[in-house]
């Protein structure tokens, strides 16, 4: 072997390898502030189980709501206690099922402060309103404070349109068809009288078919809901008017009944009925059968 392949040879197998590069910087300081962010992630989670156990312990001992009993029994001894109420709107409606619920919430108010009065601040107007809504005759009511020492109860009454007769009972209705009150029959105020199951709930078509037809309104006596379907109008002057299915229907047949009776005097002349179900047609329903109309009798042979 020659000296020249030798030392090629050494010098091939002398080299030697770099070594790897050490880690950047970079990435060091990247782990770095992700555990540092995971830290201050975990720190906040821990942070708000702990504010949530805390919460939890404080409605258990029901320290937020003594807090607030004291507050509110404070300013009741600071002179904002409820004193008196004052009631307004009321037309219909009797005042003693008002009384004894403000006198129920004030008792409740009272008793939580444990005082002998009601603090302004403990008295909830939204209970006292949601269960004055309950009464037909309730179509709002607003509960105000009126510091120092007043409750407010201003009450908007609806208004009587008709009265509902239904399996023997009589009841105040408005235009919408609520029930107001019942009514004893010989207390019964002078408005239109409506007949049958579901009839209330239909007040307001009448009171549309009726206001199309002025001079026929103020002969109404009463109306009859029949069969769920239609109505039938019965007159102060006896008659009674049976009207087609539909409020189109009976619209249109009410307002050519309505012209022909200014025109020709149909109500009031001892008419029964006037039957307006088929479209076009009137049938009429006289008091009694006329009389047979006979032929000349032959004569007999002797």
């Amino acid at each position: 072997m020659s000296a020249a392949h030798v030392r090629r040879g050494s010098s091939a197998q002398g080299k030697s390898r770099k070594p790897s590069s050490p880690p950047s910087g970079r990435s060091g300081n990247r782990r770095t502030a992700d555990r540092s962010r995971l830290n201050r992630v975990a720190g906040l989670a821990f942070g708000a189980f702990m504010l949530a156990i805390a919460a939890v312990v404080l409605v258990a001992l029901d320290v937020p709501a003594r807090a607030a009993r004291s507050a509110g029994a404070a300013l009741g001894d600071a002179g904002f206690a409820v004193n008196g109420y004052q009631i307004t709107g009321l037309k219909h409606m009797a005042r003693a099922p008002i009384d004894a619920i403000v006198s129920d919430e004030l008792h409740r108010s009272a008793e939580a402060a444990g005082s002998d009065k009601a603090p302004q601040t403990l008295v909830s107007a939204g209970e006292i309103r949601n269960r004055l809504l309950q009464f037909g005759w309730v179509k709002d009511a607003r509960v105000s404070r009126r510091l120092p020492d007043t409750l407010v109860i201003d009450i908007v009454e609806r208004n009587p349109a008709a009265l509902w007769q239904d399996q023997g009972r009589l009841a105040l209705i408005d235009a919408d068809g609520v029930v107001l009150d019942r009514v004893p029959v010989d207390k019964m105020p002078d408005l239109p009288l409506l007949i049958g199951p579901g009839a209330n709930n239909q007040a307001e078509e009448l009171g549309r078919l009726m206001a199309a037809v002025p001079t026929l309104k103020p002969q109404l006596a009463s109306a009859t809901w029949v069969g769920g379907r239609r109505w039938d109008l019965n007159f102060q002057t006896g008659e009674t008017v049976a009207l087609p299915e539909g409020e189109d229907a009976s619209r249109v047949a009410l307002a050519k009944f309505a012209k022909l009776d200014k025109s020709t005097g149909l109500l009031g002349h001892g008419m029964l009925r006037f039957d307006l179900r088929i479209a076009g047609k009137m049938i009429v329903r006289l008091p009694h059968a006329p009389p047979e109309i006979t032929g000349p009798q032959p004569a007999q042979a002797g």
